[in-house]
């Protein structure tokens, strides 16, 4: 069976590796080592690389593992597309408005 790839835009790769630089700074900053983060992640040191370079093949479950193993700061996570303003405006769109019954003309 052949590996299946993600094509991913430029623009999110960018993102993508951004993230991994402050997740490597995130460590750093902390003075932890690659291989305590990466053991505490439950995850290869050569993994541990791969996301502080931002690869996007790393499944995003083996992001929140490091950042959890960076002293909980996975809770960040819930904050992805928590203020959703273009889907709450398509949203609204598609509300269906009521409208009135049509009066009869001995309603009056």
């Amino acid at each position: 069976m052949s590996k299946r790839t993600t094509v991913i835009m430029p623009q999110t790769e960018k993102i993508l590796e951004r993230m991994g630089e402050q997740i490597k700074l995130a460590r750093l900053r902390r003075k932890l080592s690659t291989e305590l983060v990466a053991e505490r992640a439950g995850i290869s040191r050569a993994t541990l690389w791969s996301i502080e370079k931002g690869t996007p093949s790393v499944s995003i479950g083996m992001y929140a593992a490091v950042l959890h193993a960076l002293n909980g700061m996975d809770k960040d996570l819930e904050l992805i597309a928590k203020d959703d303003v273009f889907g709450r405006k398509l949203q609204d769109l598609e509300l269906v408005t009521r409208k009135r019954a049509p009066k009869k003309d001995g309603d009056l």
